[in-house]
């Protein structure tokens, strides 16, 4: 199993509190990875730990590593802009840009100094379609992303993540928000992508974790419990606490 993104003990605080306790684990090229535990465990944190999204939190305190491609990202000379560049980002609820549905996806190749048009045309025909929104927009695509419904919404961020060509796409319950018709394409979306790119989730939900995953990770109380392949998490997990998790007595 290729490893994409090895985190060596981290921990995170939030002023005094310990959130994350030692976090060491393998993240695998190329498949997706779910994060799974009771709400307030650390999965949100552990995830915004990845592309730095926690360095936004007031009073938060960082130690250990995370290494993608061998570069660890919390080295003082590490650069957050190229960073956050390998990573795409979905949260629960989707942030379309104010903007049309067009500039939404140009906006991060703009960033990084595309300003040919027929080359962002290209590029934005290519991530809708990545996304499976293009022929739903493919005729409105000046017109306010704000318009589009969440789920469309929601590729449409989708799209925007992928239009800046990360290695990793991050999600944080992406289909919490969405109908289960608009959760069921980005599930199968997700299942597609990760042929090219490696993708972490958190989730809630037992059934996604199942339906998704080829990796488990279980976070209880700040800690890491358990992880592996996510059959043999699933049908013989080793910690009395994941059995109960996954028998729904905790959490």
């Amino acid at each position: 199993m290729k490893t994409h993104i090895g985190i060596e003990g981290l921990n995170v605080y939030y002023g005094e509190e310990q959130v994350l306790n030692d976090i060491s684990i393998a993240i695998p090229d190329k498949k997706i990875t779910a994060i799974i535990g009771p709400s307030g465990c650390g999965k949100t944190t552990l995830l915004k730990s990845i592309n730095r999204l926690i360095d936004e939190v007031d009073g938060v305190r960082v130690s250990g590593k995370v290494l993608v491609d061998g570069e660890d990202l919390y080295d003082p000379k590490a650069e957050v802009t190229h960073i956050r560049k390998k990573m795409g980002f979905l949260s629960q609820k989707p942030y379309p840009l104010p903007m049309s549905i067009y500039d939404n996806v140009a906006y991060g190749p703009r960033i990084h100094g595309q300003k040919d048009k027929q080359k962002l045309d290209a590029l934005v025909e290519n991530y809708l379609r990545e996304a499976s929104l293009w022929n739903e927009v493919k005729d409105k695509l000046h017109s306010s992303a704000a318009r589009l419904s969440v789920g469309q919404q929601q590729r449409l961020c989708l799209a925007r993540g992928l239009a800046v060509e990360p290695e990793v796409i991050l999600g944080d319950e992406p289909t919490s928000a969405l109908d289960p018709v608009s959760a069921g394409r980005i599930e199968r979306k997700l299942l597609d992508l990760k042929g090219k790119y490696t993708i972490v989730i958190v989730t809630h939900s037992l059934r996604q974790a199942r339906r998704l995953a080829d990796h488990v990770m279980f976070l209880y109380l700040g800690d890491l419990v358990e992880h592996g392949p996510a059959a043999e998490f699933f049908d013989q997990p080793r910690d009395e606490r994941t059995r109960e998790y996954i028998a729904g007595l905790i959490g």
